[in-house]
């Protein structure tokens, strides 16, 4: 007889992956088609961030919960394939990550640092910390695969995986988990708050002197396009950050719990467990809502995807006046 949470998780990643995953190809073809207005530089950042979001949702999402649920007994569910599923779902979700703190970072010369922002803020760039970023991220994750041990043998044949033991007590794996939970997501969550506290001084300041300068030039107060056009900058970056630190926090809670407690998730109770997977499921969430989160704070986006929901309807209609005529 399956738990409630089971249940609970079964309908919950099947509705994430049929949002999250066309959702974010759409991003993915609207971003790459460069018609929103953002520069080279920021379009890379977002088409990395959605890329990145695709495949944890596919990783953790389809071949992970949805084939457990719904197809168990699958090539799948082979002990080596279960390891090298969690570690490129570690892998991808580390790159979801780090890829918001980059573009966070992008974000904060592009606005305060505009002698740094002629070289930093170029596609070249970006393309360059993504690629590097991706790499060395892949290359940690890769000690994580020998963590994991068969959960059953069935005809000679191992069956599912779970964390070893040893993992948990052994002072090297020990000092690994830490330092996994700090690259992800402490550093992050500590990075992210620093560069907005930086870029929000940065506005008030600047707004300030603008203001001031503008009126005594003036008299009046007229449009600042420059300063709309960073307010706009602004919410799209807090809104991605903002979201990310909300959605992350229920995870860093129960880490730090079981650091605390001293008790390892192979203890936990059926609560403790419970808690555990609300955060897993509100981490893998942040991967399915940035789509969203550009759709309400960029209007040239909201334009572009009624422009590619509309394509296929006029198309038919134009298809079928043309062979009714």
């Amino acid at each position: 007889m399956s738990r409630p949470i089971d249940d609970v998780l079964k309908i919950y990643y099947m509705i994430l992956a049929v949002i999250g995953v066309p959702a974010n190809l759409l991003a993915i073809v609207i971003l790459s088609r460069r018609k929103c207005g953002l520069s080279t530089c920021t379009t890379r950042y977002l088409v990395a961030m959605a890329l990145a979001d695709f495949t944890v949702i596919m990783i953790s999402a389809v071949l992970w919960y949805i084939s457990f649920y719904y197809f168990p007994g699958t090539f799948l569910d082979i002990a080596p394939v279960c390891s090298l599923k969690t570690v490129l779902a570690s892998a991808t979700t580390d790159c979801s990550v780090w890829f918001t703190v980059a573009f966070s970072f992008d974000r904060f010369v592009a606005i305060c640092c505009q002698k740094l922002k002629m070289k930093y803020c170029t596609g070249k760039t970006a393309a360059l910390v993504l690629t590097v970023t991706c790499i060395l991220l892949c290359l940690r994750n890769i000690p994580y695969y020998f963590t994991f041990e068969p959960l059953m043998i069935i005809d000679n044949v191992p069956w599912l995986c779970t964390v070893k033991p040893s993992y948990y007590s052994d002072p090297g794996w020990v000092g690994f988990d830490w330092f996994d939970r700090i690259l992800t997501p402490f550093l992050p969550f500590t990075l992210i708050l620093l560069i907005n506290a930086l870029t929000v001084q940065h506005i008030l300041v600047t707004s300030r002197v603008r203001k001031g300068l503008r009126g005594q030039s003036n008299g009046k107060n007229p449009r600042d396009t420059e300063m709309e056009s960073r307010r706009k900058s602004v919410i799209l970056l807090f809104t991605i950050s903002g979201s990310f630190i909300v959605l992350w926090s229920v995870y860093v809670i129960e880490f730090l719990y079981s650091k605390i407690k001293g008790t390892s998730p192979e203890d936990y109770t059926l609560s403790e467990f419970i808690f555990q997977q609300i955060g897993w499921m509100l981490l893998n969430l942040n991967c399915g809502i940035n789509t969203f989160i550009y759709g309400l704070t960029q209007s040239k986006f909201r334009e572009q995807i009624e422009n590619t929901l509309r394509y296929p309807v006029t198309a038919i209609i134009q298809l079928m006046k043309k062979y009714s005529s």
